[in-house]
Formats: C-alpha cells, structure tokens, sequence
C-alpha cells in the first residue's frame, strides 16, 4: 500500500516459494495455524526493504491501515491471533507476525504510543499523521475518494514470531 508502514494485501494463495518458507515455519515451530494475509509493508520495493528491516529489528510492531482497503477487497480486518507471512521489496517471504491488538477509530484519534509502536521515523505522532495522511489522500485519490480525518482506520499491533534460521 504505502511507503510509511502500510500493509499492501495480497491474496492468501501462495507461491511454491510462501509454501516452501510456511512449512519451513510449521515444522520448526509447531504452529499449525495458516496466514490469514500474505503482503508486504510499503509501495516500492525500497520501501518494503526499509520497512521489513525495521520489523526483523523490533522497533515496527504495528501498522495502520484504511478499514475501506478491507472492505473493498471484501476481507475481513485483522483480529488478535491472526498469522502473516511479511515478503520483503522482491516479494520473497521474510517472517512470520502474529496479530496481538486491533483497533478501529478515526484517524484523527491516533495516539502518540501508537505512532511511536508503529516504529516509522522519529517516532512522532506529528511524524506519523503527516506521512500517514499524505499516504492516504493519495490512496483516497487514486480510487476516486477523498480521505477524511474521521475515517476509520484499522490501528494494529503485532509481534514478530518467526524468522528463518541461518
């Protein structure tokens, strides 16, 4: 989706190669459960790389995301529990997420340990609502809409649970 923490959704398909780097992620783990979302955080494949690296690091554990995404692509948000496969900027599986906390409230209600979770930045709230809200009237423009700080936004934090060994 966009360049500042967003979650671009992709079908819940996989590759041979997310088949591969799932089952890889069952038999160390012993978590059976399947990904309810396969994406990449970002626009651009140096965005992904930048935003990924932050994940695998610890400092992004959330991300913020129109609830009009879900419902045009008639999905459901996330809900706490939920697994992700994370691709990094060539689409290649990186990790694995595990939902913890969802929200849904008007952008204009997002919090400053929010903005300082999501991990983007200095960290700001004033650093997450100009990049956030750059991003959205962009999305907004090329469907058509116009954003609205009272629309609702899907706030969700997550936890790193997997990543491949050496």
């Amino acid at each position: 989706m966009n360049g500042q923490g967003f979650a671009s959704s992709r079908a819940v398909g996989m590759t041979p190669d997310q088949q591969v780097f799932w089952d890889r992620f069952q038999t160390e783990t012993g978590d059976q459960r399947k990904p309810a979302d396969i994406f990449a955080f970002g626009d651009s494949p140096e965005m992904a790389g930048e935003l990924l690296e932050l994940v695998l690091s610890g400092t992004k554990r959330a991300t913020a995301t129109r609830l009009a995404v879900y419902q045009k692509e008639s999905k459901r948000p996330p809900a706490p529990g939920d697994l992700s496969l994370v691709l990094d900027g060539e689409d290649r599986p990186a990790c694995v997420i595990e939902t913890t906390i969802v929200n849904v409230d008007p952008f204009n209600t997002a919090s400053e340990a929010f903005a300082h979770t999501e991990g983007e930045g200095d960290r700001s709230l004033e650093y997450w609502r100009k990049v956030h809200l750059a991003y959205y009237r962009r999305e907004c423009a090329a469907e058509g809409t116009v954003f609205a700080a009272i629309e609702p936004i899907v706030f969700e934090e997550f936890r790193l649970i997997w990543t491949p060994s050496a």
